[in-house]
């Protein structure tokens, strides 16, 4: 089966990517969730204003993404959270809360879809995530969750 993706997807390729996929798996979990289209062949106008919208939306170039990464590695980035008595939090912090603290704290703002949480994050204190930039590069950054 031929579809269009219309998001990153780990392991199969980035948005306005035309990939070949199992029917199952095309049928059952990438289109019913938003993730990719039916490839037609009038899609190719659909592929290229994907490409145009992700461009746009995307870091300048490789010196750029490097750049932005050093400056993020090195700032302290406090996030800001409601939290009880005994340090849990109400709920868990969010990639949106991530991303306006990353860009708080570096001056640029970051795609809150580039900001990847391995474990959710429930308690105060330090916690690194990653910001992939990039197809090259990437940056390990050091949250600091705090009460607000």
């Amino acid at each position: 089966m031929k579809l269009i993706l219309t998001q990153e997807v780990d392991g199969l390729g980035s948005a306005g990517d035309v990939v070949e996929v199992k029917n199952g798996y095309g049928r059952n979990y990438l289109v019913p969730r938003g993730v990719a289209v039916l490839w037609t062949k009038g899609g190719q106008k659909q592929v290229d204003s994907i490409k145009a919208a992700r461009s746009s939306r995307s870091v300048r170039d490789h010196d750029h993404a490097a750049e932005l990464a050093a400056k993020l590695q090195s700032a302290q980035v406090d996030v800001r959270v409601r939290a009880g008595a005994e340090g849990r939090l109400f709920g868990a912090v969010t990639v949106s809360d991530i991303a306006d603290a990353l860009a708080e704290a570096a001056g640029e703002s970051v795609d809150k879809r580039t900001i990847v949480v391995t474990n959710p994050i429930k308690s105060l204190g330090a916690h690194t995530v990653a910001v992939k930039l990039h197809d090259d590069v990437s940056a390990s950054v050091a949250l600091n969750v705090i009460p607000a």
